[in-house]
């Protein structure tokens, strides 16, 4: 995109600020008009609030792999009985695991042994026999945990860089 004399490209995200001479043309005039002063300051009266806000101490990196498998452990229900069901298997089993590495780092001991137990259950290798009415059931259960798992282990914050290797 080619800039205009003085002004940012067209379509651009960079807004004229009332008051500065970023936005003004090569006359040195402002944009005139309804809703002209409200668009360079809309910016920064959103990115004030951000600014101000604390960081929190702790991150929730197991919310999106436990929602994503509570997604497909629900939605795969009618596959119990089909060759597709060997699919799902792997998916579940991929993200209990990287759910259960997020809870060794957030110390999350219960959540470590609920993502072991589900690994185990749904591994596609050794599978385990288990009757289709409670496997069901078990889909639902295992969909709930991943839910609260996903929300409740909390891995801290580091302030500190690791070393490039």
């Amino acid at each position: 995109m080619a800039a205009r004399k003085g002004r940012p490209a067209v379509g651009s995200s960079l807004g004229a600020a009332r008051g500065s001479s970023f936005g003004a043309g090569a006359t040195g005039d402002r944009a005139a008009g309804p809703g002209a002063d409200r668009a360079g300051t809309a910016g920064r009266a959103r990115g004030a609030g951000r600014a101000s806000r604390p960081v929190p101490d702790f991150t929730r990196p197991a919310l999106a792999p436990g929602l994503i498998a509570a997604i497909v452990l629900l939605a795969c229900v009618a596959f119990l009985d089909a060759p597709a069901f060997v699919a799902v298997r792997w998916v579940v089993t991929v993200l209990a695991l990287i759910v259960l590495v997020f809870a060794l780092r957030g110390r999350a001991w219960w959540a470590l042994v609920v993502t072991a137990a589900i690994a185990v259950c749904w591994n596609p290798l050794v599978t385990v026999p288990i009757p289709g009415q409670v496997w069901a059931a078990l889909q639902f259960v295992a969909a709930a945990l991943f839910v609260v798992m996903g929300l409740a282990v909390k891995v801290p914050r580091t302030t500190d860089t690791p070393a490039a290797r």
